[in-house]
């Protein structure tokens, strides 16, 4: 089993920043790909970004150039710098972790935009 503790979320401006944890515990030695995802009230959930552990990002066009994904393999954490926000960015943020045949899911964290 894998843990993914989320963390980070919260109200923000237009043009302001976030950034978002998730920190993994448990079974991890053989997770290859973290990311974010997220879920808008009524919408799917979408993705934002992933990481391999090489450190191979990749975004949704969303988010290019405003979003960073990174990952500390040491900590076991992956975070995401959010700039530039947008109200349309507001959602439940999730972090997700894959193993070769099994995905875990964090709690998620609400991140809000006001305009």
């Amino acid at each position: 089993q894998v843990q993914l503790a989320e963390s980070g979320g919260g109200l923000v401006e237009a043009g302001g920043s976030l950034r978002l944890s998730c920190a993994a515990s448990g079974r991890i030695f053989d997770i290859n790909v973290m990311g974010w995802y997220r879920q808008a009230p009524g919408k799917q959930r979408e993705l934002v970004a992933t990481i391999t552990n090489g450190g191979s990002p990749n975004y949704a066009d969303s988010v290019k150039g405003r979003f960073t994904i990174s990952r500390d393999n040491a900590k076991n954490t992956v975070y995401l710098q959010m700039n530039s926000l947008k109200a349309e960015d507001t959602a439940v943020y999730y972090c997700r972790a894959q193993r070769p045949i099994t995905t875990y899911w964090g709690q998620g964290t609400q991140v809000t935009v006001s305009s």
